[in-house]
């Protein structure tokens, strides 16, 4: 299973996926995606949204699994954070990934960098 990262729903709305990733991406997004509550906050929350790309995107999560915090999840940010130097919204992403043993699916690396993660970049393959 696959986490998104926000910067992969950005690029899948505005058709900037690479061309080697297009299908993967199609699959992963096919039936039902899972997002961290953080992604659609950031993705609903962008001020450069017209009303047609707002409405787009809405409806664009309508299919996903958006992942609440739950205590685990909580409890894994603190850690991450006390350990690592990491953004508070980077750091909800991953503890979602990691306590759902899921791949996290983003362009990003560096933000993720030194946790125990399976990371999928589409723009750069897969480590």
């Amino acid at each position: 299973m696959y986490l998104l990262d926000t910067n992969i729903l950005i690029y899948h709305l505005n058709r900037s996926i690479p061309v080697q990733s297009i299908e993967k991406i199609r699959q992963i997004l096919k039936n039902h995606f899972n997002i961290s509550i953080i992604s659609k906050m950031e993705l609903l929350g962008f001020r450069g949204h017209s009303p047609q790309s707002y409405k787009k995107s809405e409806s664009f999560l309508e299919n996903a699994a958006i992942i609440g915090l739950d205590d685990e999840i909580v409890d894994t940010v603190i850690q991450l954070r006390k350990n690592k130097s990491i953004k508070l919204p980077d750091a909800i992403i991953a503890a979602t990934a990691r306590v759902n043993h899921w791949t996290l699916v983003t362009r990003n690396e560096n933000d993720f960098s030194g946790i125990e993660l399976t990371i999928l970049n589409p723009f750069a393959g897969s480590r």
